[in-house]
């Protein structure tokens, strides 16, 4: 039997989230809760102009720039890995419609402790909805902390004081010169 028509156009798409960025030598992961629209389209974390993620990095690391232009992501997530940084998600999947949070339904959890990451000395949760499952990461053994969202939607946080919290979590796992 199939369902009313109503009910199937409510319903929201299944997404499906990014391959984690990682390597054997990341020493702090990063997770987010799950791209967002921009992100999905383009197959890159953070791809929203107006997220500052990759601007905050920056800002930790002023002498070492990242990669820039069209083809840059690549090289920008190789720059990531040569910091000691790992970025994923905390959903590998779920139904959505936008990119805001709050609207995440029926989210399907990533598998986190199977990245089997040898070097892992922290996990550092960017936003509130990531920070959720702080009761799971928890388990690995590793201090876990709770970032303000890099998002456009967390506008109650400025720049200069997202990248404060940023650069002392870094700085506490010598990731900051």
């Amino acid at each position: 039997m199939n369902p009313p028509a109503a009910s199937m156009a409510a319903a929201s798409p299944l997404l499906t989230g990014l391959a984690p960025i990682v390597s054997p030598a990341t020493a702090v992961l990063i997770l987010g809760s799950f791209p967002g629209v921009k992100s999905l389209e383009r197959q890159q974390y953070y791809a929203h102009p107006q997220n500052q993620f990759w601007k905050i990095l920056q800002a930790v690391w002023p002498d070492i720039p990242q990669p820039s232009g069209a083809d840059s992501y690549g090289p920008r997530c190789q720059w990531l890995l040569d910091r000691g940084l790992g970025v994923w998600d905390v959903y590998a999947s779920c139904e959505r419609e936008g990119s805001l949070d709050s609207a995440i339904r029926a989210p399907v959890a990533n598998d986190i402790a199977g990245l089997h990451l040898p070097k892992l000395a922290a996990i550092a949760h960017n936003g509130g909805e990531s920070f959720k499952h702080a009761r799971h990461t928890r388990t690995l053994g590793v201090p876990v902390y709770q970032l303000p969202s890099t998002s456009p939607a967390n506008a109650s946080w400025s720049f200069e004081r997202k990248l404060a919290a940023w650069r002392e979590v870094l700085a506490a796992h010598q990731l900051v010169a």
